[in-house]
């Protein structure tokens, strides 16, 4: 039967999975097409048993996967309803957290000095010396490798920060609070461009530009914050997604949207003027100034949806510079852990592949709230950055809505005829299709205080969510 439908001469043939099946189709002169698929669990048979008693079953409510079902669904009702609004700026971490003690926070999952990479430790020194517990970057490294200085993640402490993402007790925070669940998030503020804390920098020159922002930047902007009763930060957000930003690598509509929610106050205030003109001067010389207030936006919106009993959802996602974590609403605080990959896109001149660093920050908890990669549809500018297309873009933002919950209808995308953005990552559903979510990233160089050396996208590992769901299997009883 086969070599008589080869002989056929428009012989059209849809071939699933290995692509070499399709070759002797090709060599009869037939067309084929070739649909990408791999079975479920990679392959992994008793991944694969698990997966499918997660599966909800409409005729049994009390299955595992029913139970799963239901909490995810509720996951999503809390992300949707979210109202992220920053009411405040704190002085000091110190004032936020009393406890913190001699303490550094960072980001991503918990890692050890020795084994922190190149921008993280160099950030960490600059972090002791801006404190003035040692003074000298010698000094300061002791230090740190002695264990004199406490380390923990930021998000152990409902904060976020970009790249090293590191908060000392002396920095000021944002303070945003979601009105809709009544928890609280907090992130450190953009430091600009350049040589900058973030990405390992220690000099005097880093050190004094973190003492302009705790000592100008944050009380001008504590002052904008209290005369406007806080901003809506889901609003700014909702609306630099129709302006070009995916609102975690490009900010640039959204920065000025928050530029404009402060002038006005400011201009009125009674302020002296220098501070108020260089704070004004510094946000509209920095397009990513909203990064951290998007970071945190969205830290807050996925603490709401943290905590369920049975949910399966991705509420945040982490990379230390050496590995990328993910934490799930029904599994506690537990991280669960892969080595990063390295980022794909284009590298600034005089840089390449080689120079650039694991990934590394705490911006994609931006993915897992619907932003960033999710939303990258809602970008060409950003694509033609990171060298893809408006048509890799948007196939991104489709190929992503087969691993989330439901879509927000309050994050549209122009490009895909406004729906909204995927949201709610479900560990079962990246498991199923193989579909690794994909991020929106700077890339950092290796080596301490160089700096970004371009963008691009890059993928969270998969081992992951494997090791999510197994121990959400264990959780539910199943085996």
């Amino acid at each position: 039967m086969s070599a008589v439908l080869l002989e056929q001469e428009k012989l059209s043939v849809v071939n699933v999975g290995v692509d070499m099946f399709a070759q002797s189709v090709r060599e009869a002169g037939g067309s084929v097409l070739q649909l990408d698929w791999q079975p479920p669990g990679n392959g992994d048979a008793e991944l694969a048993w698990l997966l499918a008693q997660l599966v909800g079953d409409a005729n049994d409510p009390d299955c595992a996967g029913s139970r799963v079902d239901r909490a995810n669904q509720l996951a999503v009702e809390r992300i949707v309803s979210s109202q992220p609004v920053l009411t405040d700026v704190a002085l000091h971490a110190r004032d936020v957290w009393p406890d913190m003690g001699r303490r550094l926070l960072h980001a991503g999952a918990p890692v050890a000095w020795r084994d922190m990479c190149g921008p993280m430790q160099g950030a960490m020194i600059g972090a002791t010396l801006y404190e003035g517990w040692a003074d000298s970057a010698a000094a300061a490294e002791v230090m740190l490798a002695r264990g004199d200085i406490g380390f923990a993640p930021n998000h152990d402490y409902d904060a976020v920060g970009p790249m090293a993402g590191i908060i000392s007790p002396s920095m000021p925070l944002f303070v945003v609070r979601n009105q809709a669940h009544g928890n609280s998030a907090y992130t450190n503020m953009s430091e600009g461009i350049g040589r900058v804390l973030r990405f390992g920098a220690n000099g005097p020159d880093v050190i004094e530009r973190l003492r302009w922002i705790e000592t100008v930047l944050a009380p001008t902007l504590k002052h904008a914050v209290h005369e406007v009763g806080g901003i809506d930060l889901k609003a700014i957000q909702a609306q630099a997604l129709l302006m070009g930003d995916e609102v975690h690598s490009r900010n640039a509509a959204a920065t000025l949207h928050f530029l404009a929610a402060i002038a006005a106050p400011l201009a009125a205030s009674v302020l002296p003027r220098d501070p108020v003109r260089e704070t004004l001067a510094f946000i509209a010389g920095n397009s990513q100034f909203f990064l951290n207030l998007s970071m945190v936006a969205s830290k807050a919106t996925m603490v709401a949806a943290h905590g369920i009993e049975d949910c399966s959802v991705v509420t945040a996602i982490a990379r230390n510079g050496g590995t990328t974590a993910i934490r799930v609403s029904g599994l506690g605080r537990r991280w669960f852990e892969a080595p990063s990959g390295n980022p794909r896109g284009l590298y600034f001149p005089g840089f390449k592949a080689s120079d650039g660093n694991p990934d590394l920050g705490d911006s994609a908890i931006c993915e897992t709230a619907g932003l960033g990669g999710f939303s990258l549809a809602a970008s060409p500018a950003l694509v033609q950055l990171v060298g893809g297309t408006v048509a890799e873009a948007i196939g991104y933002s489709r190929e992503l809505q087969q691993v989330a919950v439901a879509r927000n209808p309050a994050l549209s995308l122009p490009n895909l005829d406004f729906i909204g953005a995927p949201c709610g990552i479900d560990i079962r559903k990246v498991v199923d299709t193989g579909i690794q979510p994909l991020l929106t990233t700077g890339i950092a160089h290796k080596e301490a205080g160089v700096g970004q050396i371009g963008a691009g996208i890059v993928r969270t590992p998969l081992p992951c969510y494997t090791a999510a769901l197994r121990a959400l299997a264990t959780q539910l009883g199943v085996d």
